[in-house]
């Protein structure tokens, strides 16, 4: 059986960030805080941006569940600008699999990104980075996930439990097919509270002090034998100072 999430109380989730790290909002105060309205686009997205995710082309154990897209934006002052095009990287200690050298991916789709609900959910997010850390400019980071079970396993986290290198992480439920597993874990990185759940329904929301607390996601598998399903997620990462990179980035991504 799927533990339950522990929902966050709509007036109380900046005050729990603030206390122990993360927060667990349902579908209803996501669309409340981004949207001033319960319902999101998130059936709309579904279809539209995550049944079409490119492999991702960086996996280092081998396994090819893994699809995605990846962009980049400055959030502040309620304002959103796209940045130009650019690699995601980690320094090893964040991520020991596939840190250390940039991940060039396929950027989101155009049309995404001009949708008036994009931006309003970034700036609605980077409010809650302000509330957290500060106002500040915000350097923002978006993946499109698609994980399947078209190999029998996918790994949602396949680094295992990590922190990310920034200041508030996003994780979205947007779509979850005909799998099992997918339990969400999140560890106080400091000691040994935690606590454990899964997410069933578009729309709902992982909030998480990156400093505070290491998180992970388990595998997933097809609810039934020879069957095929898959977990799809946005997962956005509020920096403060500027985007993570190594010391001299590559100005494009390498020919194919």
């Amino acid at each position: 059986m799927n533990p339950s999430p522990p929902w966050t109380h709509p007036d109380d989730v900046d005050r729990q960030l603030a206390d122990v790290g993360w927060a667990v909002l349902d579908p209803t105060t996501l669309g409340e805080k981004c949207w001033t309205a319960a319902a999101g686009p998130w059936r709309e997205w579904a279809t539209r941006f995550w049944s079409d995710l490119p492999p991702d082309p960086h996996l280092r154990d081998g396994g090819r569940y893994r699809h995605r897209r990846h962009g980049c934006f400055w959030v502040s002052a309620g304002q959103v600008q796209p940045v130009a095009h650019r690699a995601h990287w980690q320094p090893l200690e964040y991520n020991a699999l596939h840190g250390g050298f940039e991940r060039w991916f396929d950027p989101l789709p155009s049309a995404l990104m001009v949708d008036p609900a994009w931006a309003a959910l970034l700036a609605a997010l980077a409010r809650t980075a302000d509330g957290l850390r500060g106002p500040q400019p915000w350097f923002v980071e978006a993946h499109l996930f698609r994980i399947d079970t078209a190999g029998g396993i996918g790994r949602p986290t396949p680094e295992g439990a990590h922190r990310d290198g920034v200041d508030l992480v996003a994780v979205v439920l947007v779509d979850r097919q005909r799998v099992k597993g997918g339990e969400t874990r999140v560890f106080d990185a400091l000691g040994p509270h935690g606590v454990r759940f899964t997410l069933t329904e578009p729309g709902s929301a992982l909030l998480l002090d990156d400093a505070r607390v290491i998180h992970e996601t388990t595998p997933i598998q097809p609810e039934t034998a020879g069957g095929g399903g898959w977990r799809d997620t946005l997962v956005l990462t509020y920096r403060s100072g500027g985007f993570q990179g190594p010391a001299v980035p590559s100005a494009k991504p390498p020919e194919a």
